[in-house]
């Protein structure tokens, strides 16, 4: 584990904290109009070889075009293609920009390239650590509050500035044009309508056009009920 850190420090410290909390504006690491898929693989196996709880988590990567923010919200359909001699992959992406990043042996051993399917497009890769969605869209208050203490976990671990935050809540963020609702059930089953608000949906991010719901804690016991699906679910650190 410790002769993973060194390498990856340099990509992925600056980004943890934009990805999962309210935090200053992160630079861009390593934005252009290609990336090294060695250089992804050594950030995103990070998440892979962290050893405390996240069965709650999921990683994946997101893409930011530099002008727009997330690939997948600049009006186009792009794509991530990773490119070399012996590997050809197309990696679709979500509403986010973000796809699953594929930990493949022959294309860290050749090195090969990351790029968009539009040619020159300059963007920049993220690490991302999120929630895990549930397919029936209820959410105990307890289960995410232990989520982003999961999230803050491994933050901690590659990033000892971060000892000092604590987990603040989560925020649901839906797709774009969609009406939304999320309600907290008490206990005693009365029921909460949770505010919709437009916002990013990590921050740092350039659009903060997205439809959010925000759980801050404590919050009382009870469960979430989200009537959609979300596209994701980010915890707050503060």
């Amino acid at each position: 584990m410790r002769s993973i850190r060194p390498i990856v420090l340099s990509l992925v410290l600056p980004l943890l904290a934009g990805a999962m909390g309210p935090a200053c504006a992160q630079a861009h690491a390593g934005a252009g109009a290609w990336a090294s898929y060695r250089d992804a693989y050594r950030a995103m196996v990070v998440f892979e070889k962290y050893g405390g709880p996240k069965n709650l988590l999921h990683s994946e990567l997101e893409v930011q075009t530099l002008e727009r923010g997330p690939a997948a919200s600049d009006g186009q359909d792009l794509q991530l293609l990773l490119s070399g001699k012996a590997t050809q992959l197309v990696l679709p992406l979500d509403a986010l920009g973000r796809t699953v990043f594929p930990l493949q042996k022959a294309a860290y051993d050749e090195n090969a390239v990351l790029v968009l399917s539009r040619k020159g497009a300059a963007f920049a890769l993220r690490p991302r650590v999120t929630v895990a969605p549930r397919a029936d869209g209820l959410y105990e208050v307890a289960d995410l509050l232990e989520a982003c203490r999961q999230a803050l976990g491994f933050a901690r671990w590659v990033d000892a500035s971060q000892r000092a935050r604590q987990c603040a809540g989560v925020r649901f963020v839906y797709p774009k044009k969609t009406d939304v609702g999320a309600r907290l059930r008490r206990p005693d089953g009365s029921e909460l309508p949770l505010a919709v608000t437009n916002g990013a949906a990590f921050a740092g991010d350039l659009d903060d056009g997205f439809p959010v719901v925000t759980l801050r804690f404590p919050a009382e016991r009870g469960q979430v009920m989200a009537y959609h699906a979300p596209l994701a679910i980010v915890p707050l650190f503060e």
